[in-house]
């Protein structure tokens, strides 16, 4: 009965928050009430605010819904059915099967899990080493998971990209292996926003005997997603890209599929993952997970509209134009990575109420700096550049206060 009434709660509270969200987008009159006002975020690739009904649905998941789902009583039982619920908010959202779910701590450990445990179930199976083939572009949990196995004898190979940041599927096809066991291909990019050919080269690889993992973190709540679509082996997602809680996440792992766990203790999660479920957050992965179902398409459209407004503000409002990277290639239309005519985080330092991201001077080499590196992007270049990413609440009158920020910065360090 629990389960049920927290089902009919959910629809009530995603059909609300979806209209909430969209009128907010257009007032600007949403955020979160620790930030000022007048600071804008356009960071939204890096976290994104918990979404109020998401908040509401993981409340009694603290204190008066404190069971485990194998407790033997009713409560627990209840617990469990609505854990179950969640997982299959998850499938619906990702296109799957409930049973093909797996609730994770986040995107990283997602990656870890897919990335070790079938290279490592294959170490156990088959009496040879293998070989990893890696886009140069991935997200540093699936560069270093593929890393830690060379110890293990496991041969890892690096993809480039193409300057547009997309990766050409026929280079894969050409590093293919007899012994290959794996390719890892995100689905879009953070900084670019490219999208990369992820059903191409799945089937490619699935013509060979080849496992593809797809880190497609970056792509719920912005793009519509459908696994079957991709035909991937694993596909990992992390809740506080798209206005769930920080340390939710899940891995798709198509059925059929063999993994080892990377953790060790009393099997949870298909036992491929130990300890006391988090409750709260599973809850709060399937409630945000509700929401990003129902919203994808719609603001896909409403991205591209913030995103022209803000190019086209600063081309206009600049004396030297910006230039818009990976232009031509297909972006998720909520992020910009803008080359500017002067050093980035000197706007970052002018323009103070602005929130977005610039890529790190130390090493090792952040993301936003390797992947502009794979573009073929000297020091001097990744130095000017902005990575603007737009969320659910980004409003018009944000994305004209932030060009008039950055011009006016650009003025005074130019």
């Amino acid at each position: 009965m629990f389960a049920t009434l927290f089902a009919l709660k959910n629809r009530i509270e995603t059909a609300s928050i979806f209209a909430f969200f969209f009128d907010q987008c257009q007032s600007g009159d949403y955020f979160p009430r620790t930030f000022s006002s007048s600071l804008i975020y356009l960071d939204y690739n890096r976290t994104t605010p918990l979404a109020p009904s998401v908040l509401e649905a993981m409340q009694p998941y603290w204190m008066t819904h404190f069971l485990l789902p194998g407790q033997e009583h009713s409560h627990a039982q209840a617990v469990g059915e609505a854990l179950e619920q969640a997982r299959e908010s998850v499938a619906g959202m990702v296109g799957c099967e409930s049973f093909e779910i797996v609730f994770t701590g986040g995107g990283t450990e997602s990656n870890n899990l897919a990335i070790l445990g079938q290279l490592t179930h294959s170490q156990r199976h088959q009496d040879k080493a293998g070989h990893v083939l890696v886009s140069q572009l991935e997200h540093d949990s699936v560069i270093a998971a593929a890393h830690s196995m060379e110890a293990a004898g496991v041969e890892v190979e690096m993809v480039p990209c193409e300057v547009d940041g997309v990766v050409d599927p026929d280079r894969i096809a050409g590093l293919l292996r007899p012994n290959t066991q794996l390719v890892c291909l995100q689905l879009a990019n953070p900084v670019l926003g490219t999208f990369q050919p992820v059903r191409e080269v799945a089937d490619i690889c699935h013509n060979r005997g080849v496992s593809v993992h797809c880190d497609a973190t970056q792509v719920f709540g912005k793009h519509p997603v459908e696994v079957s679509r991709l035909r991937v082996d694993t596909l990992s997602l992390s809740g506080h890209k798209f206005y769930g809680p920080k340390g939710s996440g899940a891995v798709y792992v198509r059925r059929g599929l063999n993994l080892s766990p990377i953790g060790y203790g009393e099997p949870r999660e298909m036992g491929l993952r130990p300890g006391a479920e988090n409750v709260p957050a599973c809850i709060g992965l399937g409630a945000a997970a509700n929401l990003a179902s129902r919203c994808a398409s719609e603001v896909s459209d409403n991205f591209s509209e913030l995103a022209a407004r803000f190019f086209n503000g600063l081309q206009s409002s600049l004396s030297i134009e910006p230039i818009l990277l990976a232009e031509d290639a297909p972006r998720l239309a909520n992020t910009l990575a803008i080359e500017m005519p002067c050093e980035a985080v000197r706007i970052q330092k002018a323009a103070r109420h602005l929130v977005m991201a610039t890529a790190q001077s130390t090493l090792p080499a952040d993301e936003i700096t390797r992947s502009l590196q794979a573009i073929g992007r000297s020091e001097a270049q990744i130095r000017r550049t902005l990575r603007i990413s737009l969320g659910w609440t980004t409003s018009r009158d944000q994305v004209d206060r932030a060009v008039g920020l950055i011009a006016e910065a650009c003025d005074a360090v130019v």
